[in-house]
């Protein structure tokens, strides 16, 4: 249910480009690129972030089962 009212309040085609009007006007041509490339590295550097953690994760929980294991054995 709050899946289907947040979808309400996502904008749709035509607000999209309302959006990137705005951002045109605001940053101007020039800056773009550089904000998109800067986006771009923010999101690499987040999903690094999310992959470390994921492989420390689960390098813990396997610590935590290796001794777990020997003692059944």
């Amino acid at each position: 249910m709050t899946n289907l009212l947040l979808l309400g309040f996502l904008p749709s085609g035509s607000e999209w480009i309302i959006i990137a009007l705005v951002i045109l006007l605001l940053f101007g041509g020039k800056k773009i690129p550089e904000l998109m490339k800067g986006l771009g590295k923010g999101v690499k550097s987040f999903k690094d972030g999310v992959n470390e953690a994921k492989e420390e994760i689960n390098k813990a929980k396997e610590d935590l089962d290796k001794p777990a294991e020997s003692e059944v054995k």
